[in-house]
């Protein structure tokens, strides 16, 4: 089977590796270009592109996938199946409908829940204890297409969105590979999906981090696990943003006004909440690296009393 694959991040990376290692014909990778990364603003290349390259398959960059260029080269390959995992681009009508099977994409919730760009991070922010992943056929919508196979995962309860991502990005390339085997034995049952049940994974951006004291502490716990590593749940204290990367509920602390510092030790900064205590574990000031409380306390003190903003 000749299998065209689009991808572009890390999420996608074991996919590729998957489906090379179970020897399918891989004449082209489509990622997105090289863009400027970091504080020197040097080009830097995707991970799929970087994978690619390893394993020696021809990589192509365009800045549109939907252009005359970009469609007569994937029309002059004539591909059975084209992958697509978190391309970061829209396919029009003319694509989808290129490859002999279609166009396979690797989603990673349970569709037809968490649509959209960002659903792991929102499935632990809203305190999902699954999720998982779903390979579908791709069609004109956001995540709408048919489903074929589905994976579900329980949520650990202080899992973070980047250990989740670690562990969604094997199964989905195990899954893919099971799904291209299906497709291979003409055994391919298309699910429709319930559009009338359908939530939505919107965009992240960093205006999201910014914690409400007035929620609960398992809330803000969950936006905290849902950030991580980016773009980071954060407070304010003294004009400074502060990150905060690990955290935890304490339900024995009771007392203290909303967002009130009731206590600091070694264990962590205890912040109180619309419910009980969240206990700020490991963060980051500005400039400085990130570190566990305990640590940022052996050289600094952190008042009690204080209200966060």
């Amino acid at each position: 089977m000749k299998v065209v694959f689009m991808g572009t991040p890390e999420f996608a990376v074991p996919t590729l590796k998957k489906i090379y290692e179970n020897k399918y014909d891989i004449p082209l990778v489509i990622t997105q270009p090289d863009r400027p990364k970091g504080r020197g603003k040097k080009l830097a290349s995707p991970p799929v592109k970087v994978e690619a390259e390893r394993l020696g398959i021809k990589v192509f960059q365009p800045e549109k996938v939907n252009k005359k260029e970009a469609i007569e080269l994937l029309e002059s390959i004539s591909p059975d199946v084209i992958v697509v995992v978190a391309y970061g681009q829209i396919l029009k009508e003319e694509i989808l409908q290129l490859p002999k099977y279609g166009c396979i994409n690797v989603h990673a919730s349970l569709l037809p829940y968490y649509r959209g760009a960002a659903p792991i991070n929102w499935a632990i922010i809203n305190g999902e204890k699954k999720t998982g992943i779903t390979t579908m056929y791709m069609d004109r919508g956001l995540d709408t297409g048919d489903m074929i196979l589905k994976r579900e995962v329980l949520i650990g309860e202080n899992e973070t969105a980047g250990q989740l991502h670690d562990r969604l990005k094997e199964i989905g390339a195990e899954l893919l590979v099971e799904t291209l085997r299906y497709i291979e034995k003409g055994q391919i049952k298309r699910i429709p999906q319930d559009n009338s049940i359908a939530t939505y994974a919107p965009i992240l951006n960093k205006s999201i981090g910014k914690i409400n004291w007035e929620k609960t502490a398992d809330r803000i716990h969950n936006l905290v696990r849902g950030l991580n590593p980016w773009p980071c749940a954060y407070f304010e204290y003294n004009d400074m943003k502060v990150k905060v990367f690990m955290t935890e509920v304490c339900k024995e602390i009771k007392e203290g006004n909303i967002g009130q510092v009731v206590k600091v030790d070694n264990e962590g900064i205890y912040v109180s909440t619309a419910k009980d205590c969240l206990v700020i574990k490991e963060l980051q000031f500005p400039n400085k690296k990130r570190m566990r409380v305990s640590e940022y306390l052996k050289g600094n003190e952190f008042p009690t009393g204080i209200i966060l903003k």
